[in-house]
């Protein structure tokens, strides 16, 4: 016997379905309040067809609600209201002396797991940035992960690298699937719990699931946590960068089980930079870069309430994905050790955005939109749940069963402003009891029957996620909330969440931050008048240095010329010492000078962050190439174009702390100032303090294209002193044309932070220091590598005469003549900057020649990467016009026929590289090629290599390094 019952509520009320369903054996009561796992289900596979069209208030058999008579319908509304208020009478609260013990299970699980990968020694003092970005063996092979120790590092490795499979971080299993401790089921996101029996009833029963061990893979989310949780802030904000750039989901909530203090991480995530089209797409001045805490934008959140068939991670990436090209930003249980259990990572609230192209097969949405995921119930994380309900603009909420206490606490959220979506899977849930709550809960939270979507097992899933867009594209279009990450925190604040930006050293270093970009109005206003040594003095120093420099090199006996070019430097020098700095360079001296190395650190951090924001916006062109490592576009180069206006920045505050003590010391050398009334005899130390710590040191300026000479070689004593017996250096070099990706190449190999991107940046040479560990360096034979990036002071296809030309080759023959290692960095294998040609052949009349590498990159073929033979053969060709004559400059004529004969070059030897695109598809959303990570590692242990075999010349100490600057 069947019996269909059909009710209707008024309004926009849902319709409700009672299905009564008798079997033998089985009572009507029975079978209404059978689980969905009943075999009688099974049998009825019509059923959750039937519920899906009643919920919209339709079924094949046609309207429902007028089929019924008002006063019907005043009785169902009344039994209903009787059931309802004999279920609230039942007590279905749990044992609170029982709940209070499991923060101690948990504590116990999160300092296990933190011992299981070997982050423990990191609880009270936090691994660093250094710490992570150290040269140690495992920089140069490709190993898996031997143990779990190992996995946090393998990690942090592939995320340098960024490299797209960092998250499939795992250890090989030599053991039988029957010898592994019991897992939670993996098909859902849910601790289902088994125990037999016939076990030992005084087993501690609230340990259900063991911790992996040796042989069981960590879950990926428990090893972010993990990680997070023992790093210091800028090692985090490094992670999230990288993550971002591999378009991963970035943490917004970090769950602390043990101590129950969860973290909204709003420092973490204020190094992402988001770039987007706005409308129209692709036109001039419509590019649009944020930071990513700035920005607002229409915010979704998915959670999960009890069970649910359906995966939030797997809906969300189908969200975010065009159909042709799925993307897997959030990690959900498909995935490569998707299914191993989460210990601790639980109660983590993801963030990810959809930002438009400006292509119409592409974007999904026509404006930026953010997605937020809580990992885990939100009954067992009400406070995160909460955070998402003040914060989102809508919240999907996805579930098999509602039951009274889930009830009672979305019945909570009464007068919410939010707006809330239910997706169910009536195939596992009690449908008449969902109906029933779903009907008390339309009132509350403000819904009607479009608000309650149902997926079955045949429900076609790409129209489910069409239907999906077109909610969240119809809230995103009508007057909705939009905050910013930064406005998500006040809230989180609120409801006591910590904030990891909260700490009073980074609030001091802001405070100070603002202090001085609060005067600043106009950038080159105040780069005239508050920074002034670097103007007009700067400029004429730097012309009579080089005009006394070439007198010099001429070898002609003193004369009157250079005694008169000797004291116009000297009253130069003397005007700008007679200056005293400014109070913004005062204020950034006092910040560099915190006895908080932590403050310091902060407040360069701030200092880039205010500068930058600053900046006045310029139209930019929609893009052919990509380069930059930041997602943003990057218009083609015209290496014939003047340098581009520099924005003002830190390095500008560092430089003018440079010709403070460049006057002075010129002073001093020349006996026109006592030693003993110096003032700025300390700037060096201060500056190297910034070196140590990862910020990139001015070596060569880009505006006068001039070394200061003192300065540099105050940082290099300096430097000498602090490394005391860990002296022995490599240098290694970049050089090529603007735009052609050394600088991305740079911080890929080795996690620099050189700036990247045409115009977003300093156009100097700049150089950065990367640590060799300490038992790796006798290996190596260095225990320093010094890194510099020749920023965009080389220019590409410019005519090679003029000054200008001159400039540059002299630039980069003392930029080769310093290194070990030099990158040469080509936009197409034939275009050899004419003045990296002209320092090759200076070099190789002194005899030195470096350890070279040429390197370029195919935007359009994303092959594999290494050197190929048709890859090989331009080197190999006759040199252009261009290259011929700067040949022709160092009188060497016909003589060269090809690059190859002049440097000793031997393409069979890897001297040539081929490095895919960068990008995997069409930017903003678009992640870093694999093929661009793995190139970019074989280049590294190619060089690596070669500086252990002695090939990159006989390596320098620091004082010898200094002498080289000197004479070069």
């Amino acid at each position: 016997m069947k019996t269909l019952i059909f009710l209707s509520a008024s309004g926009a009320e849902l319709s409700s379905l009672c299905c009564t369903v008798v079997f033998p054996g089985l009572s009507s009561q029975q079978a209404e309040d059978e689980t969905p796992r009943d075999p009688a289900w099974s049998l009825l596979p019509d059923c959750g067809l039937e519920v899906e069209l009643l919920v919209k208030g339709r079924s094949d058999l046609g309207e429902v609600a007028p089929g019924i008579k008002a006063s019907e319908r005043r009785t169902a509304v009344a039994i209903a209201d009787l059931e309802w208020r004999e279920m609230e009478a039942d007590d279905y609260g749990t044992n609170e002396a029982q709940d209070s013990d499991f923060p101690t299970a948990e504590r116990s699980r999160l300092q296990e797991m933190l011992s299981l990968l070997g982050l423990e020694t990191y609880q009270a003092q936090k691994l660093s940035l250094q710490d992570a970005l150290q040269i140690s063996s495992d920089s140069m092979r490709n190993w898996a992960p031997q143990a779990p120790k190992d996995l946090p590092w393998n990690f942090l490795r592939k995320l340098q690298a960024l490299n797209a499979e960092a998250r499939n971080t795992t250890m090989v299993l030599d053991v039988p699937l029957d010898a592994r401790p019991m897992e939670k089921e993996s098909q859902m996101e849910e601790e289902i719990i088994y125990w037999d029996a016939a076990d030992d009833i005084s087993a501690d029963i609230y340990s259900f699931s063991e911790l992996p061990t040796p042989d069981t893979p960590v879950n990926p989310l428990d090893l972010l946590c993990a990680l997070l949780l023992s790093s210091d802030g800028f090692l985090q904000q490094e992670i999230v960068l990288k993550m971002s750039l591999c378009q991963f989901a970035l943490p917004l909530v970090l769950p602390d089980s043990e101590n129950h203090y969860h973290t909204f991480l709003l420092w973490a995530l204020r190094a992402v930079v988001r770039t987007w089209w706005a409308q129209p797409p692709r036109g001039v001045g419509g590019l649009r870069e944020d930071s990513a805490v700035l920005s607002r934008a229409p915010t979704f959140a998915f959670v999960r309430m009890e069970v649910s068939s359906n995966s939030k991670s797997q809906l969300l990436n189908a969200v975010l994905s065009p159909s042709h090209r799925p993307r897997d930003c959030f990690w959900h249980r498909d995935l490569s050790v998707g299914t191993n259990p989460r210990e601790i990572a639980d109660g983590l609230v993801e963030v990810s955005w959809f930002l438009p192209s400006g292509r119409e097969d592409l974007d999904v949405f026509p404006e930026p939109v953010a997605f937020l995921n809580l990992r885990g119930d939100i009954g067992s994380h009400w406070l995160q749940f909460k955070l998402l309900t003040e914060i989102s603009s809508a919240v999907f909420i996805l579930t098999d069963n509602i039951s009274r206490k889930d009830y009672k606490l979305l019945y909570s959220l009464r007068g919410s402003a939010t707006k809330y979506y239910f997706i169910l899977s009536p195939y596992r849930g009690k449908r008449n009891t969902n109906l029933r709550f779903l009907n008390k809960l339309i009132p509350v939270l403000k819904m009607d029957h479009s608000h309650v979507l149902v997926k079955v097992s045949s429900t076609d899933s790409a129209g489910f996620v069409r239907r999906v867009r077109s909610i969240v594209a119809h809230v995103a279009r009508s007057p909705c909330r939009r905050l910013s990450v930064e406005e998500m925190a006040h809230a989180a604040r609120k409801l006591g969440l910590r904030v990891d930006e909260d700490c009073d050293e980074c609030q001091q270093a802001k405070q100070r931050m603002e202090r001085i970009t609060r005067r600043i109005k106009d950038c080159d206003a105040y780069r005239r008048d508050e920074l002034w040594l670097q103007g007009d003095p700067w400029r004429k120093a730097a012309q009579v240095e080089k005009e006394l420099c070439q007198a010099q090199r001429a070898g002609d006996p003193p004369d009157k010329g250079r005694a008169e070019l000797g004291h116009r430097l000297l009253e130069l020098r003397a005007q700008q010492n007679r200056q005293d700095p400014a109070w913004g360079l005062q204020e950034f001296i006092a910040g560099i000078s915190s006895a908080s190395l932590a403050e310091k650190q902060y407040f360069l951090r701030w200092m880039e962050w205010g500068l930058a924001r600053m900046a006045q916006p310029r139209p930019r062109q929609p893009p052919e190439t990509i380069l930059s490592l930041r997602p943003k576009h990057c218009g083609m180069v015209d290496f014939g174009e003047l340098l581009w206006p520099e924005p003002l920045g830190v390095e500008h505050f560092l430089r003018e702390m440079g010709q403070f003590y460049e006057a002075e010391s010129c002073l001093v050398e020349a006996g026109k100032l006592p030693a003993g009334q110096r003032r700025f005899a300390h700037f060096p130390g201060l500056a190297l303090e910034l070196l140590l710590k990862g910020l990139p040191l001015e070596l060569i300026d880009g505006s006068t294209l001039s070394t200061p000479l003192h300065w540099v070689t105050g940082l290099l004593k300096e430097l000498h002193v602090r490394l005391e017996r860990r002296s022995r250096l490599v240098v290694l070099s970049a050089l090529g044309a603007p735009g052609t990706g050394k600088s991305t190449l740079l911080n890929t190999m080795f996690g620099l932070r050189f700036a990247t991107g045409r115009g977003c940046g300093p156009r100097g040479a700049f150089m950065q220091l990367v640590t060799v560990a300490e038992n790796f360096s006798q290996d190596l034979g260095c225990d320093h590598i010094l890194v510099i990036d020749s920023g965009g002071l080389i220019g590409g296809a410019l005519t090679a005469a003029g000054e200008r030309f001159e400039l540059e080759a002299s630039l980069a023959t003392l930029l080769m003549g310093l290194s070990n290692v030099t990158v040469v960095s080509l936009a197409e294998t034939r275009d050899i900057p004419p003045a990296v040609l002209h320092a090759f052949l200076r070099l190789e009349k002194t005899g030195h020649v470096p350890n070279y590498q040429f390197v370029y990159q195919n935007l359009q073929d994303a092959c594999v990467p290494g050197p190929r033979p048709r890859d090989r053969r331009p080197l190999l060709d006759p040199p252009g016009d261009v290259s011929r004559a700067g040949a022709q400059m160092e009188k060497q004529g016909d003589g060269i026929r090809t690059l190859a004969d002049l440097a000793f070059c031997d393409p069979e030897k890897q001297h040539v590289w081929h490095i895919p695109g960068l990008w995997h598809g069409v930017p903003p959303m678009a992640a870093v090629s694999l093929g661009y990570s793995e190139a970019i590692f074989e280049l590294k242990r190619c060089l690596l290599e070669n500086i252990r075999n002695g090939l990159s010349n006989q390596n320098k100490n620091i004082q010898q390094l200094i002498e080289l600057v000197r004479r070069l």
